[in-house]
Formats: C-alpha cells, structure tokens, sequence
C-alpha cells in the first residue's frame, strides 16, 4: 500500500512495539490504514501463531491484533477530530489501551488474510471508544471494544 500508515507517524519512542513498531527488527509491522470513517488493518498469520487448535489462531494474537490497530485508529480518530491531516510530517499523539474486551465469535483461520475494521465510537478529551470487527474468508470473527487513552511524550 504507498498509503501512509499510522503507525509511520508514531513519534521516535513510540515506534519499537512487537506487534506494530516500524523500528522493531523482531516485529510484525502491522499497518493500519485510514479509510474514510474507519481504519483498516489486513494481517494474514504464520503457522507459528497457531493456538490449542490446530490451523486456528490463537486468542492471544487476536487480543494483539486489536490491541495494536485498535490504539493506532484511536490516535487517528483524535487527530481527525481536531481538523488535522495525516501527513509524512505528521508526529501523531498516541494512545495505549484503558481496557478492551473481545467477544470471540468463530475460530480464526491461519495462513489467510485477516481484516480488521474499526470505527470511532466517542472521542473524548483524553479518551477514545473504538468499535472493531474481524473477519477472515468473509466472515466475521471477532469484535472488540476499547477504550484508549491519549499519553504524554514522557511516558
């Protein structure tokens, strides 16, 4: 995709997570898209991430994968609410997460892409509630609420 990625505006300490940290050697470099309304991310699982059953991925990944796109979206999502673009120069606020649940619907299916939606529930001065869905070969997966709290720099 030559679309910018959230994740690419993340400011110099920020950018080391496992799941998401474009400076992470070790890392997965997931990249969630802004798409309108919504944030995109697509991550199709290796074999190593496979759970209790087997050819199914483990709820531990699918915990990550919301928690890592569901953060970036809501640093989005305030961003946008403030009238700003997202642009190359952009250093991004960043967010972590106050609390997420999961609501595991069918097994995830490993080795085929996985596509996670999430939407802007409330924005609010400090906090952010996003809405996600996942889905895999046209079904949905998973859903997740979170709400994520906007950090300083200092953290």
């Amino acid at each position: 995709m030559d679309q910018l990625a959230i994740q690419e505006t993340y400011g110099e300490r920020f950018q080391h997570c496992w799941g998401c940290g474009p400076k992470n050697d070790a890392g997965l470099h997931l990249k969630s898209y802004p798409a309108g309304d919504k944030c995109i991310c697509t991550f199709t699982p290796d074999k190593a991430y496979t759970g209790g059953v087997p050819k199914n991925l483990f709820g531990g990944m699918i915990a990550m994968l919301f928690d890592c796109h569901g953060t970036a979206s809501a640093a989005y999502f305030k961003h946008r609410d403030k009238g700003l673009e997202l642009t190359k120069d952009t250093v991004i606020g960043r967010f972590i997460t106050a609390h997420l649940s999961i609501d595991f619907k069918k097994p995830v299916p490993m080795e085929s892409p996985v596509t996670i939606t999430a939407t802007a529930k409330e924005i609010g001065e400090r906090k952010v509630v996003v809405d996600m869905v996942m889905e895999a070969a046209g079904e949905v997966r998973a859903k997740a609420e979170m709400v994520a709290v906007g950090v300083k720099d200092n953290m």
